[in-house]
């Protein structure tokens, strides 16, 4: 098999593992896109689904399964940095159901990987921001993404408002609360998908959606990333983690913006929380 024929098959699988067709809109996105283009040269250091499981490779075949893929770059913040789990990514983007033409942005694009497929699932019609406060990584995204003159890297904070107006924010990197900035830059409709993390073990990707009134909010999957510059609190760390360890999150419905949390909170936070009630 050739790259093309093996990438097609990844998006087929990436898309089976999401629950999605194998003939959908995101598994096209994981066919077309060469992981080997963003994840600088070889050889590659790759991680696999078992803990501890790891190889260096020049092949680039080898890129397209499950797994992690180190990061390369001269910024010493982002030493051990991976290019993601691509199941991961692709469940969320199923969940998002992004369309074409919407506007989306994208906290954390890393040197571009996900954020060119979100330019794939918008389509040029469409608008892509992609934020990355690395800058070498930031410049390798605006090289990557050349091509999609609708996608616009922005080497800077994605946690700070003003952000532009979107239909949907996606953000890959860990934060201990649903930002004022990310939350006020929903459209009606909007969807809001973040991982709510402590900086220790994992936490779970918490979906958002702006309702006419109120917000739906249920957590996809458990979530282990780095932290996002800007959206963590110490104060909240321990919280989170005792409200991970208790359990019940599948039962979280909505997400409410006050300081008056009732008998339905899961998780409370500065000015939010997270209600088993719906919206």
């Amino acid at each position: 098999m050739n790259l093309a024929e093996i990438r097609a098959r990844f998006g087929r699988e990436m898309a089976a593992k999401a629950g999605l067709p194998e003939d959908s809109a995101v598994a096209h996105a994981f066919a077309i896109v060469p992981r080997e283009d963003y994840v600088g040269a070889p050889p590659w250091r790759i991680f696999g689904e078992r803990e501890g499981s790891e190889a260096v490779t020049d092949n680039p075949m080898a890129l397209y399964q499950d797994v992690l893929v180190q990061l390369k770059g001269t910024s010493a913040p982002h030493t051990g940095l991976n290019n993601g789990q691509p199941s991961l990514h692709a469940l969320c983007f199923g969940a998002l159901r992004i369309n074409a033409g919407e506007t989306v942005i994208h906290v954390g694009t890393g040197t571009g990987y996900y954020t060119t497929m979100l330019g794939v699932l918008t389509g040029p019609e469409g608008r892509v921001d992609g934020y990355e406060i690395v800058r070498d990584l930031a410049e390798c995204a605006v090289e990557n993404l050349r091509a999609m003159p609708w996608v616009r890297v922005h080497a800077a904070s994605g946690a700070m408002a003003p952000l532009p107006e979107c239909d949907v924010l996606y953000v890959s990197a860990g934060a201990t609360s649903p930002l004022n900035a990310w939350v006020a830059a929903l459209r009606r409709g909007g969807r809001l998908l973040f991982p709510l993390t402590p900086d220790e073990g994992y936490g779970a990707m918490l979906l958002v959606t702006r309702l006419d009134e109120g917000y739906a909010a249920n957590f996809l999957c458990g979530a282990k990333f780095v932290g996002c510059v800007g959206a963590r609190d110490t104060r909240m760390e321990q919280s989170l983690i005792e409200c991970f360890r208790t359990g019940h999150a599948g039962g979280v419905r909505s997400l409410v913006r006050d300081d008056c949390p009732d008998e339905t909170a899961w998780c409370v936070g500065d000015g939010w929380w997270l209600s088993t009630r719906s919206p």
